[in-house]
């Protein structure tokens, strides 16, 4: 199977390559592609991606809650697959929302919400456990039936303190992710 995998940012481009070293072979052939933080970025990614099986938007993703009081396959470092998303913008004045947008599941993986924006999110009013990224809404709408979204949980919002964000992720392997990935025939 040829599987496409987007990544956002090079430093998930990286941790899918440390991936693939854990691996001595693969069942699989990989095409991995960092298509730059954003809704545009994604598309234009998407417009221009190999012929491909499977295509996968891999990435981090801040959740909302507190971590200490998420179940186990919730915590940092845990890889989520998202059914749903949803826009959430602000632009010049005017509010820019989209409808929700609905998958099925196709992994084992918890099935979480997510919402798109590319504004600040500074509201309470998300219920605890959405995940808050920039992607997901445009690859649901372009992506192919047999396509999904798994991100990795980075951090917890909103933040109780500062944090340093690519110290946060040092640790967070997605091997797991390659593992799901090579189990699928």
């Amino acid at each position: 199977m040829k599987i496409n995998l987007f990544t956002p940012m090079l430093e998930e481009q990286n941790k899918i390559e440390e991936a693939f070293r854990e691996f001595p072979t693969l069942f699989h052939t990989y095409h991995c592609t960092k298509t730059g933080i954003g809704r545009e970025k994604i598309a234009k990614a998407m417009m221009s991606k190999p012929d491909s099986d499977l295509d996968i938007l891999v990435g981090f993703t801040a959740v909302t809650g507190n971590e200490n009081t998420m179940p186990e396959e919730l915590k940092k470092g845990m890889p989520v697959e998202v059914t749903a998303s949803s826009l959430y913008g602000f632009q010049g004045g005017l509010f820019e929302n989209g409808k929700l947008r609905l998958t099925t599941s196709k992994t084992h993986l918890p099935c979480l919400s997510s919402l798109t924006s590319d504004r600040f999110i500074t509201t309470t009013d998300i219920p605890v456990g959405t995940l808050i990224n920039m992607e997901d809404y445009t690859f649901m709408y372009l992506k192919r039936p047999q396509d999904l979204i798994i991100r990795v949980i980075s951090d917890f919002l909103p933040h109780e303190s500062p944090i340093d964000f690519f110290e946060v992720i040092k640790d967070i392997s997605f091997t797991p992710i390659i593992q799901l990935l090579e189990e699928l025939r």
